[in-house]
């Protein structure tokens, strides 16, 4: 029982960490967006 319980918190954990992965990519590429976004204003000033 003790054995599937550390299987299942270590799968558990490994799973935390590919989302935790995508949700920095996420907020990158929302970061990018706004930075393009500033500097195309920028350029229209």
């Amino acid at each position: 029982m003790k054995t599937l319980l550390t299987l299942i918190a270590a799968l558990w954990l490994l799973a935390g960490c590919n989302t935790i992965a995508g949700m920095g990519k996420d907020i990158s590429s929302a970061g990018t967006s706004i930075e393009n976004a500033a500097n195309s204003n920028k350029k229209k000033q």
